[in-house]
């Protein structure tokens, strides 16, 4: 019976993993064989998109499963080469279920730029995805990029891979997808608010006012 339910919930986290590489495709957030996406399953294995699959095309048979040490358990194709910053996301955050990586052109815009998204400027994102900071440029798929993401990754849900793309942080991969979502349309505002003029931020007591919220509605403060 565990073992039925184990299989289940993997089938269902691998449907999910499909659709979310499709939708991230279908959306231009990741070109080519760009991007990855990953969850983690109950026995602490975590299964994650293939290396060298455009995300348009990602079939169910071709998610691969590893250990935490990034040993292959399942899959006939090699992981993610970004597995090594999956994994030490899942090692620091007991609260991260799921983890997706893309390359959203206008949040990949203020990544190759050197600039963070870090001020409070929306409500909603503010309450979602709190500060945004910026992991200083780290070679992709070595052990450059966890150590880039090492300062903030224990606090932040979002952030940008300077020269790279962006990370997202979910409880589930639904979670996960919509905060990427969230994170691109806020640097679209945030571009167009600087052609206006410049994008105006709100006060500490605004934010301590939202941090309330956010405790209300999702059990944690938001970190200023």
């Amino acid at each position: 019976m565990r073992n039925k339910k184990a299989l289940k919930e993997k089938e269902k986290l691998i449907s999910e993993i499909v659709k979310i590489s499709h939708l991230l495709y279908q959306k231009e957030f990741v070109s080519a064989t760009d991007g990855n996406i990953s969850a983690r399953l109950k026995n602490g294995n975590i299964i994650c998109t293939p290396t060298s699959v455009n995300k348009g095309e990602l079939r169910r048979s071709q998610i691969v499963e590893v250990d935490l040490d990034g040993n292959l358990v399942y899959g006939i194709y090699k992981p993610s080469t970004e597995i090594k910053m999956h994994l030490f996301i899942y090692k620091n955050r007991n609260d991260v279920n799921a983890i997706v990586h893309a390359h959203p052109p206008f949040a990949t815009a203020f990544a190759t730029a050197g600039l963070s998204l870090e001020g409070f400027t929306l409500p909603e994102v503010i309450i979602n995805l709190g500060k945004i900071p910026l992991a200083k440029y780290a070679t992709p798929s070595t052990d450059e990029v966890p150590s880039s993401i090492q300062p903030f990754v224990k606090d932040c849900d979002a952030f940008l891979l300077q020269n790279h793309g962006a990370v997202t942080l979910g409880a589930n991969l639904k979670d996960a997808y919509l905060k990427m979502e969230k994170l691109e349309h806020y640097a679209m505002v945030v571009l167009l608010a600087r052609i206006l003029g410049g994008e105006k931020h709100l006060s500490i007591e605004d934010i301590e006012k939202l941090s309330d919220v956010s405790l209300k509605i999702y059990g944690k403060k938001i970190k200023i």
